[in-house]
């Protein structure tokens, strides 16, 4: 009898979620991007975001939140009412290096639904275009002769170029001084300007300065070259066969928040990935959509954890 009393007030209290999941979305969608503008993760995040807004019906407006290699957004978006209206794009370092690099974040992998990976790319060496090298071989040879005094920008310990700077390092057998930024664009700024040397990011932030000539690509970390950059070679193809690493990004949203609402969303980003005009863009970008499977948002679930036990195990070998 207790069960059929408190049924009509489950019924009051349950109503206006399924209501409001229907609905959705009523108003704009806040994407929270954990690096400053101008870097790899801003120019997905914004990409992305056009394409899914058309769908939804609504505005996504994206939030720059830098600092502490992602931790500072996601940290934010952890605690954000899990109704739709606030996610965050993750990648490899924000969702799965800032664990091993910042043991006292405020968050878990637990605290984030997965919405779907959409974007992968290729990691890809650049110098500034003054630097005394002219391929790879000269510029780890550089780096030997010079240990500790070249200067590579990075978004944050933990973050993902920061990870491909660590693979780099690591199969290279180079010491080099890595210097953190609040996100991927500064860093850039500061390669163009000749403040630092070198920046390994994915082809997708890098490209537009390589094609414009004010900074000089000599190794992409992938099996095969971009159409779009014929002249840079692979790190194979260099004599570094062991760098191959590649970034992915994916959106994720609070804990909590109702199925069909994450099923909107994910619907909204499969379309914006189908769009002939954003595979397109990344296509000229260097980046590739991720499958049909990858963007399932039980994928990501499971993704995740692997990938934190693989950069775990790359960073130990790394000692």
């Amino acid at each position: 009898m207790a069960w059929f009393r408190l049924a009509p007030l489950c019924l009051v209290l349950i109503a206006p979620l399924c209501a409001s999941a229907q609905d959705y979305p009523t108003r704009p969608i806040t994407l929270v991007v954990p690096f400053a503008a101008g870097g790899s993760s801003d120019v997905n995040a914004r990409l992305i975001a056009e394409q899914m807004s058309r769908h939804l019906g609504q505005p996504i407006v994206i939030e720059n939140i830098g600092g502490a290699g992602g931790a500072v957004a996601l940290a934010r978006v952890a605690q954000a009412p899990p109704d739709g209206y606030t996610i965050v794009q993750g990648n490899s370092g924000t969702n799965t290096a800032v664990y091993l690099f910042t043991p006292d974040v405020k968050f878990a992998p637990s605290d984030f639904a997965g919405i779907g990976m959409f974007n992968k790319s290729s990691a890809m060496v650049a110098i500034r275009r003054n630097f005394p090298a002219d391929n790879l071989a000269q510029f780890i040879a550089h780096a030997k002769q010079n240990p500790g005094r070249l200067n590579i920008g990075h978004s944050g310990v933990g973050s993902q170029n920061y990870l491909f700077w660590k693979a780099f390092v690591q199969a290279a057998g180079i010491d080099v001084t890595l210097v953190g930024y609040r996100g991927g664009g500064p860093a850039l700024n500061d390669l163009i300007g000749g403040q630092i040397d070198g920046i390994c990011d994915s082809s997708a932030s890098v490209t537009p300065a390589i094609q414009s000539g004010l900074i000089r690509a000599i190794a992409l970390a992938s099996r095969t070259r971009l159409p779009h950059l014929p002249d840079v070679p692979t790190a194979s193809e260099a004599g570094l066969p062991q760098f191959e690493i590649s970034g992915w990004y994916a959106l994720f949203a609070p804990k909590g928040t109702p199925a069909p609402i994450i099923a909107k969303l994910n619907a909204a980003m499969r379309a914006a990935v189908a769009n002939p005009d954003y595979q397109k863009r990344l296509d000229d970008l260097g980046s590739m959509p991720a499958d049909d499977a990858e963007m399932a948002p039980a994928y990501l679930t499971a993704f995740v954890p692997q990938e934190i036990q693989r950069f775990r195990k790359m960073l130990a070998d790394s000692k």
